[in-house]
C-alpha cells in the first residue's frame, strides 16, 4: 500500500505534469479566464442533472463588501476543481457542450429557493462571511441539508466574517440541535478519505500573495490566526457543513494555471483537502 505521504506526492506530481504550463493546461480544460471578469451565473436547466457529478455553487446576498460575494473565484474555481476530480478520482463529472469542440464541466449555480438545489448533493459557498439569508433561505437550507444535502464554506477570513456565517447559519441549524464538531487534521476520518492531510494550509490569494512578496494571510483575518475547520452534524452524527476559515483554497484552484510558484505552492495541498471534503461528503 502507497504511505500518505508518498500519495501525496503523487498528487504533486500529477498536478505538476498537467498544470504546469498555460498550452497543457488549456488542452485540460483548466479555466485560465483571468481577474476581474464577471461571469454571468450558469444556471441548472432541465438537462442539467443526468446522476453524474455537478458542482453546485450556492448564490446569496452580502450585505458587505469583502470579497465578491457568492461569486468570488467563479466560475474558475468550480471548473477546475471539476476537471481535477475527473481526473484524479472515479467521479463521473457531467460536461456541458459550450458550442465549441471543447467540453467544460457543468458547474452550475443554485440559489437555495430553487428547487434544483435538492439536485446537488454537494454544494459550496465562498465568501460567505457577508451573507445574509431572508427567512425562506433560511427554512430551504435547513431543509436541503436534513434531506441528505451537504455545505462546504471556505474563503472567509478574520473574527466579523467568522461571527456573521455563525449567526447565519445557526438560523438553519441551531446550535443546541445541531452540534458543532471541530474538524482540525488529521484525527477525523475526513481528512483520509483519499489524500493524507496534517494539517490546513494557511494560503492567500494569488493577487494578496504576490503584494505582500509570499504573504499567507488575507487583510481581513485581523489577528493573523490560523486556519479551521468545523463541521456541523445532525442528531446521527452525519456530518452536513464543513467550514474551512482563514485559507482562501479556491483561489489556488482558480488560478492554477496563472503562476508556477503559487501553483506549486499551494494547489496540490487545496485540492487534497476540497476532494477529501467531497468524497467524505458523497460517501457518508
Amino acid at each position: 500500500m502507497r504511505s500518505g505521504s508518498g500519495r501525496m506526492w503523487v498528487l504533486v506530481g500529477i498536478l505538476g505534469v498537467i498544470g504546469a504550463g498555460v498550452a497543457m493546461a488549456e488542452a485540460q480544460q483548466i479555466w485560465a479566464g483571468g481577474f476581474g471578469g464577471r461571469t454571468p451565473p450558469r444556471f441548472p436547466t432541465a438537462a442539467t442533472f443526468d446522476g453524474s457529478f455537478n458542482f453546485c455553487r450556492v448564490m446569496f446576498r452580502s450585505d458587505r463588501r469583502e470579497k465578491q460575494g457568492w461569486a468570488t473565484d467563479y466560475p474558475g474555481a468550480d471548473i477546475n476543481f471539476s476537471v481535477r476530480l475527473a481526473e484524479l478520482t472515479k467521479v463521473k463529472v457531467k460536461l456541458a457542450n459550450t458550442g465549441t469542440e471543447d467540453e467544460i464541466p457543468d458547474a452550475v449555480v443554485v440559489r437555495l429557493t430553487d428547487d434544483a438545489l435538492f439536485q446537488c448533493p454537494f454544494t459550496f459557498m465562498e465568501d460567505a462571511g457577508t451573507a445574509r439569508f431572508s427567512d425562506e433561505e433560511v427554512d430551504r437550507l435547513r431543509d436541503y441539508l436534513e434531506k441528505g444535502g451537504f455545505l462546504l464554506v471556505s474563503d472567509y477570513h478574520g473574527s466579523w466574517a467568522r461571527e456573521q456565517f455563525d449567526e447565519q447559519i445557526g438560523r438553519a441549524l441551531p446550535r443546541g440541535q445541531y452540534p458543532l464538531v471541530d474538524l482540525a487534521p488529521p484525527d477525523h476520518a475526513v481528512w483520509r478519505t483519499m489524500f493524507p492531510v496534517a494539517k490546513l494550509p494557511q494560503m492567500a490569494s494569488i493577487n494578496t500573495w504576490r503584494r505582500s512578496a509570499g504573504g499567507t494571510i488575507e487583510r481581513w483575518n485581523e489577528d493573523g490566526s490560523p486556519p479551521s475547520a468545523r463541521g456541523i452534524t445532525d442528531a446521527q452524527g452525519r456530518l452536513m457543513v464543513v467550514m474551512v476559515h482563514n485559507t482562501d483554497m479556491p483561489d489556488a484552484w482558480e488560478r492554477e494555471g496563472e503562476d508556477s510558484d503559487y501553483f506549486f505552492q499551494f494547489s496540490p495541498e487545496a485540492y487534497a483537502v476540497g476532494i477529501d471534503i467531497l468524497l467524505y461528503a458523497m460517501t457518508h
